[in-house]
C-alpha cells in the first residue's frame, strides 16, 4: 500500500510537470520547432513596456513580466523582440506573428473577440495629464481645446462617450503613439493628453521638465491591463495563467511592480511612486481575467 500511495505521488508530481512543460499549444510547437519565441512589446509606454539607449532595449514591468514568463515556460528559447504600436498589437497577435503581446492592453469584450487575454497583471485609470499652469482640473473644461489621444487606445473612445453625455466640443487630435501624443502636450499643440495614468506618469517621469506637467480629471474608466495571446490557443493561455498565477503566489510580481512603480527607473532614475492599488492587490491575491465592463462604474 505505501508503494502503491509512493507511486500515486510520483505520477501526479511527473504528470504536472508533464502540463507545465508540454501542453496541447501550437505556439509552444512553433517556439519549439523555431528555437525562439516572438515578444511583442512598445517603444513608447514607460513604465509597462518601452525602449531606451541607442541599443533601444526593451524594458518594462510588462516586459519583465513577459521575459519572466517565457524563461520559465521556454527557457532555452531565444527571445525575438518585435515592436508594436497601439494599432496592429491586436492583429499581429491574433495572427501569430508575436507569440505573446507585452504592451499594454485593456481587456475587454470587443478585443476578446480578436485575441485572448492573461490574468490582469494591472488595472489602470483613465485621465489626463495637463500643463501645471494651465488651471485645468476637469474634462468639463475642454470644450473646444484639444485633447491629445494614441491611435487604437480605448482613451480614444472614452473622450467621444464623455463628450456626448456632458454635451461637449472636444477637439481629439490623434497621436502615432504615446510619445508623439505627449509631445502634442510638450509643444502646446494640445491642451491635455488623455490615456492610463501609468503610462501618463511614466511620460511625465521620463520628460525634461517633469514639474511642468500633472495628472488631473474624471476617471474615464477603469481597465483591466494583461498580456495578449492567440485567441485559437487555449493550451498556451493556461500555461501563461499558470505560471503568473505561481509569481503572484510567491510575491515576484508584487515585487516587479515595486521596482517599476516605486523605484528610480531609466532613462531619467526618476521614481513614479505609483503604489498598487487595492484593485490590484486583490486580484493578486484572486487572479481572473474579467474584462474592462465589470469596472465601469
Amino acid at each position: 500500500m505505501k508503494l502503491l500511495r509512493s507511486s500515486l505521488v510520483l505520477m501526479g508530481f511527473w504528470g504536472a510537470a508533464c502540463l507545465h512543460a508540454q501542453p496541447t499549444s501550437e505556439t509552444l510547437a512553433k517556439i519549439q520547432s523555431t528555437g525562439k519565441v516572438v515578444m511583442g512589446v512598445l517603444e513608447s509606454s514607460p513604465p509597462m513596456s518601452y525602449a531606451i539607449g541607442a541599443e533601444r532595449r526593451y524594458v518594462g514591468y510588462h516586459v519583465e513580466l513577459c521575459e519572466k514568463v517565457l524563461a520559465r515556460i521556454v527557457p532555452s528559447a531565444r527571445i525575438e523582440y518585435l515592436a508594436l504600436t497601439p494599432q496592429n498589437t491586436l492583429p499581429l497577435v491574433a495572427n501569430g506573428t508575436a507569440d505573446i503581446g507585452c504592451g499594454p492592453k485593456t481587456n475587454n469584450l470587443a478585443r476578446q473577440k480578436e485575441v485572448s487575454f492573461a490574468v490582469t497583471t494591472y488595472v489602470s485609470q483613465v485621465r489626463m495629464a495637463v500643463r501645471a499652469d494651465s488651471g485645468i482640473t476637469s474634462f468639463k473644461q475642454m470644450e473646444g481645446r484639444a485633447v491629445a489621444a494614441s491611435s487604437g487606445t480605448t482613451a480614444v473612445q472614452l473622450l467621444r462617450k464623455f463628450a456626448k453625455e456632458n454635451n461637449l466640443n472636444l477637439n481629439t487630435v490623434l497621436g502615432k503613439d504615446q510619445y508623439e501624443s505627449f509631445l502634442m502636450l510638450e509643444s502646446g499643440r494640445a491642451d491635455a493628453f488623455a490615456i492610463d495614468d501609468n503610462l501618463l506618469a511614466g511620460l511625465i517621469a521620463a520628460s525634461k521638465n517633469p514639474e511642468r506637467y500633472r495628472i488631473v480629471g474624471e476617471v474615464l474608466a477603469s481597465e483591466p491591463i494583461a498580456l495578449l495571446l492567440r485567441r485559437e490557443d487555449p493550451g498556451f493561455k493556461r500555461l501563461v495563467d499558470q505560471t503568473l498565477r505561481e509569481m503572484m503566489q510567491s510575491g515576484e510580481v508584487s515585487r516587479i511592480y515595486d521596482k517599476w512603480f516605486m523605484q528610480p527607473i531609466p532613462p531619467s532614475n526618476r521614481a513614479l511612486n505609483l503604489p498598487m492599488s487595492d484593485t490590484l492587490k486583490q486580484l493578486l491575491r484572486e487572479p481572473n481575467d474579467k474584462p474592462a465592463e465589470i469596472y465601469a462604474h
